[in-house]
């Protein structure tokens, strides 16, 4: 007889919630390991004392953060609707299940409150536990970067003159009819133009309070003079400092011979995402930044977003100094690839007793003439000497003036018979060498050692990996948000739950439960028949808790 289901529901009868969780599953150990109380403290200045009404407790937002890390879940929407549906979810964030759940729309004005400064202050409380857990080595950092794309298409990109003079004519009709300043947000150009220039969006936006600054640090003492404390405040007001700008280009800086597609074309989608070549072909995105540790956790220690347009080496140094001060190490050797190896970074790197595992940009090999490495540097007579026996000269300072530039004899180089090979010049061959070129000469020579080799191959399987799992398990692939300050945000909210991962692990929590009847590889078949043999010839062998659930199963 075919059975037939009749839906008929009833109220449902007085039951608890945490009974309806088991004991053993990941949001309850989730809540044993990490105590988010701590979360009240970092935003306390967000939120008036004692005046309007009760916000949403920070620690069910962060809660919330963490579940759409773990989830895998690209919107605000989509895990509201989760929370509804999972008893374990709403048990972690404390709702009951007569117990309305916020809004969506609550989690993108939270974030907004908070600022990026909030959630770089939560990622560092989580390095702090995995600190304090001893995760964190210190002795060798691996340094890389991934592409990421942006929340943008290409069809989004415009003329930045076009853009700057459209906010420029709002802003002049702003000021003359200031009444109408309130109706004319959020019009028909919405967040495209608008938010090139850091202006809202729309009028929801607006009414945001701005993202908190971070208060001024209070002077170190220090035995240096009056005058060697400003002369060292002028230098650092004077350089681009790219943690403190967020990973934001310095626009002031232009060359000659020199212009970025990023000072032409600006995109009216997200402003701060520029043009990145990838496998598909141009698109627009970011570079997210690691820095890891050498420990065998692979804890993330710093994580920066600039735009595409950044080279690697740029932010290097800032993110070196950040990691080292910030959580007091003393590393050995700094370990990067070939795009973090300009010579300032390796020059700086040595000078603080680091060896730099960096390998050098092959510069000399681009041209089918002699490269640098042909020609020998006499150091008592200050020549180089050509493969035909000339001497090349000092000549004067390079452009840079971190350079000096030698020149051999223009009748020498005309009258030799491997011109052709050399040089194309009539004045001469020329070579440059770094004023630091003994500093360089010790870092090439690191490339035959067996410590820089071995630091080369551990940098693949120490932090390619990391980036491969945020971008197929946890939705790094595609940044979801947009603007730079938010996409950092998002960034740093991924590598905290990376490092969380490492975290719950040593803390107890290893591979889940194997369903039940799942297929057993060969090798967990041999495990289990050699378990029962113990068992059998050993009475009193006592099978590990993997064992057993092997053996159930």
């Amino acid at each position: 007889m075919m059975g037939a289901k009749t839906r008929h529901f009833t109220p449902v009868p007085a039951v608890s919630l945490d009974e309806l969780v088991p004991a053993d599953h990941f949001y309850r150990h989730l809540e044993r390991v990490l105590d988010l109380s701590f979360v009240r403290d970092l935003v306390q200045d967000c939120y008036a004392a004692g005046l309007g009404r009760p916000s949403i407790d920070p620690v069910v937002f962060f809660r919330l953060q963490l579940v759409m890390f773990f989830e895998d879940i690209r919107s605000e929407r989509l895990l509201l609707r989760l929370v509804a549906d999972r008893l374990s979810v709403r048990w972690y964030l404390g709702y009951n299940l007569d117990e309305p759940l916020p809004d969506h729309s609550s989690l993108t004005r939270i974030r907004a409150r908070y600022g990026l400064e909030v959630f770089r202050r939560f990622f560092d409380a989580i390095v702090a536990k995995c600190q304090q857990a001893g995760l964190v080595w210190g002795c060798e950092l691996y340094l890389d970067s991934t592409k990421v794309q942006a929340n943008a298409g290409r069809e989004s990109l415009t003329p930045r003159f076009a853009v700057e003079a459209r906010h420029a004519l709002r802003a002049h009709l702003a000021a003359l009819f200031p009444e109408e300043q309130d109706s004319a947000e959020g019009g028909e150009d919405g967040q495209g133009t608008d938010a090139v220039l850091s202006v809202p969006a729309t009028a929801e936006e607006a009414s945001l309070p701005a993202p908190p600054s971070p208060q001024e640090p209070l002077p170190l003492p220090a035995l240096l003079s009056v005058e060697e404390v400003a002369a060292l405040a002028e230098a650092n007001a004077a350089r681009h400092d790219w943690i403190a700008a967020e990973g934001a280009q310095a626009r002031a800086v232009t060359s000659r011979n020199y212009q970025r597609v990023a000072d032409m074309l600006v995109s009216t989608t997200d402003p701060d995402a520029t043009t990145m070549l990838t496998k598909g072909g141009l698109d627009l995105g970011y570079h997210t930044h690691y820095v890891v540790d050498g420990g065998k956790a692979r804890i993330i220690l710093t994580v920066l977003v600039t735009p595409s347009e950044v080279m690697d080496n740029q932010p290097m140094l800032d993110l070196l100094w950040h990691t080292r001060f910030r959580w007091h190490l003393r590393p050995r050797q700094i370990t990067g690839d070939r795009k973090y190896g300009a010579d300032e970074c390796l020059i700086a790197v040595e000078a603080q007793r680091i060896r730099a595992y960096i390998p050098s940009p092959d510069v000399d090999h681009r041209t089918e003439y002699f490269s640098a490495e042909l020609f020998t540097y006499n150091a008592e007579r200050d020549v180089y000497v050509c493969p035909a026996g000339k001497d090349l000269r000092f000549d004067r300072p390079h452009s840079t003036e971190r350079q000096l530039r030698y020149r051999a004899r223009a009748k020498d180089c005309n009258h030799c018979p491997l011109k052709a090979q050399c040089t194309t010049s009539h004045q001469g061959r020329t070579l440059c060498r770094s004023v630091e070129e003994a500093c360089l000469e010790r870092v090439r020579a690191y490339r035959t050692t067996e410590p820089y080799l071995k630091a080369l191959r551990k940098r693949q399987v120490w932090v390619e990996p990391l980036f491969a799992e945020g971008k197929q398990w946890h939705g790094m692939g595609r940044f979801r948000l947009r603007r730079l300050w938010r996409v950092n945000s998002e960034a740093l909210l991924i590598a905290a739950g990376q490092n969380l991962k490492r975290l719950l692990q040593r803390r107890g929590w290893g591979r889940r439960p194997l369903p039940s009847g799942a297929a057993l590889t060969l090798s967990e078949s041999a495990y289990v028949y050699v378990c029962l043999l113990l068992i059998v010839v050993t009475p009193c062998f006592q099978p590990c808790q993997s064992a057993r659930l092997l053996i159930a199963a």
